[in-house]
C-alpha cells in the first residue's frame, strides 16, 4: 500500500492506536478513512480496518463483505494480494455466525489465492491461519497419518525436542491439502526419520506416519 494516501495513513494511525489499546481512536481513525475514500481501493483499505471494530459477528461479516466487494471493482495488481485475507476474514465471520458451510467456501477461497502473497512471516502466517480453517470445517477431509502426527509433535513437545518441532511442525501446520503441501510435510518427514535421532518408539511412529500419508496420497492420485 502507498504510504503517503491520506486513507492509508489514517488507517495506520489507526492501527497504532489499537497496539496502544485505544480502541475508540482506533475506531474513529477508520472511520474517518471510510469517509474519506475517495476511490474503490481506499474504500476497500478502509473497509478491512473497519471490520476490525465492529460490535456484533454479523457487522463484521458486513465490513468484510464490503471490502472484498470494492476488490472486486478495483481488479487490479494492487490488491491482487488483499485476497486470501479478505476470504480469510469472511470465513471466520461466517464461523462466528455458525455458518460452517460458508465458512469453509471462504477457506478454500482464500487457499487458492494464497500464491498471491510475497513470501514472508505475513505469507506464512497466513497459510497456517487458512489451513486450521480448512481442518476445522472438514475441508481438507480427514486423514489417517493425522493422529499419529499429532501425537509424535505432542511428544516432541513434552520432550523438548525443538529440531524435530522445527523441522515437522511449519509444514504440517501450512498444509491447504494440495500436493504440493503433502510432499513438503513428507519431505521434512523423511529428514527427521532419515536423521535417526528419536527414541526407537518415536522412530517406529514417524515411519509407520509416513507410510500412511503416503499410502494415502497415492491413492488421493
Amino acid at each position: 500500500m502507498d504510504p503517503h494516501n491520506p486513507v492509508v495513513q489514517l488507517c495506520a494511525r489507526g492501527m497504532r492506536a489499537e497496539a496502544e489499546g485505544r480502541g475508540t481512536d482506533a475506531r474513529a481513525l477508520f472511520q474517518q478513512a471510510w469517509e474519506s475514500a475517495g476511490d474503490d481501493y481506499e474504500a476497500c483499505v478502509a473497509a478491512h480496518y473497519l471490520a476490525r471494530h465492529q460490535p456484533t459477528p454479523r457487522q463484521t461479516l458486513h465490513w468484510n463483505l464490503e471490502c472484498l466487494g470494492r476488490a472486486d471493482l478495483v481488479g487490479d495488481d494492487r490488491v491482487t494480494g488483499f485476497y486470501p485475507s479478505l476470504h480469510l476474514n469472511i470465513a471466520k465471520a461466517y464461523g462466528d455466525l455458525d455458518e460452517p458451510g460458508k465458512a469453509r467456501e471462504h477457506f478454500e477461497l482464500a487457499a487458492a489465492h494464497i500464491d498471491a502473497v510475497p513470501p514472508g512471516q505475513y505469507a506464512d502466517w497466513t497459510r497456517m491461519a487458512i489451513a486450521e480453517g480448512l481442518r476445522a470445517t472438514g475441508a481438507t477431509g480427514p486423514r489417517a497419518a493425522d493422529a499419529l502426527l499429532t501425537a509424535l509433535l505432542t511428544t516432541f513437545r513434552e520432550r523438548g525436542d525443538l529440531k524435530a518441532l522445527g523441522l515437522i511442525l511449519p509444514a504440517y501446520l501450512a498444509d491447504l491439502g494440495r500436493e504440493e503441501d503433502r510432499v513438503r510435510l513428507a519431505t521434512a518427514l523423511h529428514m527427521v526419520h532419515a536423521a535417526r535421532w528419536l527414541p526407537e518408539d518415536e522412530q517406529h511412529t514417524l515411519g509407520k506416519a509416513i507410510s500412511t500419508l503416503t499410502d494415502s496420497s497415492a491413492r488421493a492420485a
